[in-house]
């Protein structure tokens, strides 16, 4: 199985783990929209063991929403998600924009698809740009 790489904006926290995901899935719950500041979390999931902290671990805060089994994980310095071990023990979560390379599964399904942004639809139509547009 080949390997992945993977940090966070600053590059305190390093990691690597084996291309080997079971899930990948786009969440537009509002907790997601919150935790991320963007329409959806992009996650992948694998087994909890399939990571190997290369640096910066020190550096890594975990927040568990009270009452529910949703949590964040991120860099104590500039505030990126990294991966995390679901409060279940059950799957490692990795926050498919920490990674530097392409995962070998792309997205497999929007979940909690009604509680999506309410320009979320109307996004997919925006204009695209390769920069800042001028």
């Amino acid at each position: 199985m080949a390997e992945i790489t993977g940090n966070c904006l600053c590059g305190e926290v390093t990691f690597k783990l084996a291309n080997d995901f079971q899930q990948f899935h786009l969440c537009h719950c509002s907790q997601c929209q919150k935790a991320t500041g963007s329409a959806h979390a992009s996650n992948l999931f694998t087994a909890p063991d399939n990571i190997e902290w290369l640096s910066g671990q020190a550096h890594i805060v975990r927040y568990d929403l009270p009452g529910r089994t949703i949590s964040n994980a991120f860099c104590t310095k500039c505030g990126s998600p990294v991966p995390y071990v679901s409060q279940s023990g059950q799957a490692l979560v990795v926050p498919a924009g920490s990674l530097n390379q392409t995962p070998d599964m792309t997205p497999r399904s929007h979940i909690f698809w009604p509680e999506r942004a309410a320009w979320y639809d109307q996004a997919q139509e925006a204009e695209r740009f390769d920069a800042f547009p001028e």
